[in-house]
This record gives structure tokens, sequence and C-alpha cells, in this order.
């Protein structure tokens, strides 16, 4: 089996939350087993996933001893998906869902049966225990394959972010403000847990406390990769690089639902990763300002942290407006009485639109915005690039 460097830094992978979005993080990950020599090891000995990363990061970290075969298997689910694989579709399902909620409504309550969530996510729970066997995540890391492996969600009760990770030992867990590292052993309702998007499906009780979408209260979504022992970063996001210039738009009257709903899961889902990544960045500038030796006089353990950040070139949201119709006509109509199928209520479609022509087109994307870095990724990981181009021209030969 093929490797980077033995004394290379330990990466860890962040794969952050996103709905259907998260296809993109694949079209990355094919395209990063594609650059890696044949039988290369897990690039990636910490993942830490968090919403439908976490289901993605599970995937990986379950078949950590065969990365790039793990990658393969993931493709294939996400080329071949289909909303009715993640939530209920039919008109049946939708209209009964709509029932509950307006009787709800016009009784005033109905106690311990009122409706927790828009739509019903059985399908999803079905496909994860079909095709996600997490209790090979511990063989992975008795192989050495895997370090550590985390998910990431949000107590309703306790108000913190919990993640629950596994892995080697020696591993401590952590307390922070409003945050918190646990010990367990992961199993699909940690992921269940993990994707729960609130009000769109229901939260999942894990122990004495139902637990939602993992981006919520993620304050710090880096974090959970150092606790767990990365010295690099490598962070797959979902929304397109604007290189720091403002986004103008013209007011069009108030905003729909669909445009506000968009608003609070880029909220939820976007800006805590932007805003932790800058952070990072100025932790790092301000360290390279201070002369190592005042550091190791004043005993600081503090230390640079490399990032190597890929993001997606293009607008999801426009992708997402070109297939918003390939969506089961129950839930366009869903939508569409929610603004939704409008151009700008596409933000909110952007993340429930789990057809395969959404989905091909965001790995499309991933995997050439990875391929135009490939020598920087190969460096970042701690492998030879001329080394691997002479294996590439051999073998082409």
């Amino acid at each position: 089996m093929s490797s980077a460097k033995k004394n290379s830094p330990v990466v860890g992978l962040i794969l952050a939350g996103g709905g259907a979005r998260a296809a993109y993080q694949v079209g990355v990950l094919k395209a990063i087993a594609d650059i890696l020599p044949p039988n290369a090891a897990n690039p990636f000995p910490i993942i830490c996933g968090t919403s439908a990363g976490a289901i993605n990061g599970a995937a990986l970290a379950i078949d950590a001893t065969r990365f790039q075969y793990a990658v393969r298997r993931l493709t294939r689910v996400w080329q071949n998906f289909h909303v009715s694989h993640v939530f209920r579709s039919d008109a049946l399902g939708i209209a009964a869902s709509g029932m509950h909620w307006l009787a709800a409504f016009l009784a005033g309550g109905l106690g311990r049966f009122n409706p927790h969530a828009l739509l019903d996510r059985e399908p999803l729970e079905h496909l994860l225990r079909r095709h996600m066997p997490c209790h090979l995540i511990q063989n992975s890391i008795d192989a050495g394959a895997l370090r550590a492996f985390s998910v990431t969600a949000a107590g309703y009760t306790s108000g913190q972010s919990v993640t629950f990770y596994q892995g080697v030992n020696g591993i401590e867990p952590w307390t922070r403000a409003r945050r918190v590292g646990v010990a367990a052993r992961i199993t699909q309702n940690h992921l269940m847990a993990s994707s729960a998007i609130p009000f769109i499906f229901p939260g999942v009780k894990l122990g004495r406390e139902y637990y939602g979408d993992g981006s919520l209260r993620q304050i710090a979504p880096i974090s959970p990769a150092l606790h767990l022992g990365a010295e690099r970063l490598f962070v797959i996001g979902v929304r397109q690089e604007r290189n720091g210039e403002p986004v103008k738009s013209i007011s069009m009257g108030y905003p729909s639902l669909a445009e506000l709903a968009g608003y609070v899961l880029d909220s939820i889902f976007l800006d805590a990763l932007e805003i932790d990544l800058e952070r990072l960045n100025r932790v790092n500038k301000t360290i390279s300002l201070i002369p190592s030796h005042h550091l190791e006089e004043a005993q600081v353990s503090l230390h640079p942290v490399d990032v190597l950040v890929i993001s997606p070139s293009e607008d999801m949201n426009r992708i997402a407006g070109r297939h918003a119709m390939e969506l089961p006509r129950p839930v366009r109509l869903l939508l569409r009485g929610l603004g939704a199928m409008k151009r700008r209520g596409s933000s909110l479609v952007s993340y429930l639109l789990f057809e395969e022509g959404y989905t091909r087109a965001l790995m499309d994307l991933g995997y050439k915005d990875t391929l135009k870095r490939k020598d920087e990724i190969l460096r970042f990981l701690g492998h030879d690039t001329a080394k691997i181009a002479n294996q590439d021209s051999g073998t082409s030969s």
C-alpha cells in the first residue's frame, strides 16, 4: 500500500453540513482518490463530519483501510440519489404531513401528538441501516488507518454543541463554552441526529436528550479536529468563494418564507465555518509575529495550523435553480407554496434537491475545482508530486 511520508503532519478532514450540497464534497473526494497513487493509504487519519458531512465522513471512516474504494462506493450512492431516498416525497406522505400540521394549528396544539417536523425521514434511516455499517469504524481504527472519527450534533435541551468521537486510546474529552467532546461508539442514530435540520426533519434521541443538526450552535467547526490531534486541516466548503467581495442585492419586496428559510439555513450551515477559518488565519498570523523563543520561555504551546480549503467556484443556488424541476411533483407543490420555486427561493431548494441531476452537477464541479489544485493538494497531503508524475507517465506508456 502506497502512503505519504511517515513523518508527514496528521491531516484532519472537515466535512461541513449542507444537505444536498454535500454532493460537492463527494466530487472533491473523488478527485483526490484519482490523483493519489494506486492503493494509497487513507490521507485523512482524522475525519470530522457535521450534518450531511457526517454521513459522507462515516462512509470514509468505515472503509478507511481502502480509501479509494470508500470514495467509489460513496460516489455511486450520490450519482444515483433521489429525494425518495432521504424523505417521503410521495403525494400521500406530503399530504399526511401537511394535514398533521394543519390539524395542530387549528386545534391549538395536539399535545404529545404535535408534529415535530415538516418532512418524514424514514427512507434515510432505512438507507443508512442498509449501507452504513458503523460498527466497522472500530476495525479501521484498530488497523491503524484511522485515528479518530467525529460527528457533531446539537442538544435541544442542554443547548450544547456535542461532538461524539470514536478513536484511538489517549484522546481526552474536552469542555469549552457551549461545546463538549464525548467519547462514543458512533451509530446510524448519531448520523441521523447530526443531519436533522430543525423544523424540516425531526430530531433524534441519543441517551436522555434529543439532538438536531450539528451545524446549530457549532461556533467552532474546526475545533474538534484539533482536539483529536490534527496538525493540518483539509476543509471542504459548500459555499462559493467570494474573495472578500461584498454581495450586492436589490430589494424586491418582503422576502418569502422560502427566502427566510434559505437565509436561516445559510446562517446555520455556512457562516460559522467561514468565521472560524477567518479566526484561525488571524491566530496563525499573530503566532508568526511572535519570536519562537518567547513562546518557549512563556511555555505556550501555540503553533500555526496549515489549512487548505476547497470551495465551489460556482453559485450553488444557481445550479439548484437549473435543476429544481427535477423534484417530485408533490415536493414542488409544497415548496411552491413557500415561494421556493422562484429564483430568489433557490437557496432552500439547494439544500433539499436530492436528485441525481443536481447531485451529479455538484460532484462534477467539486471534481474540476480539485483537479485545478492537484499539485498543491498532493504536497499538502505529504506526497512527492514529481514521483507521482513519473509513476503516471510510466503507467500511460
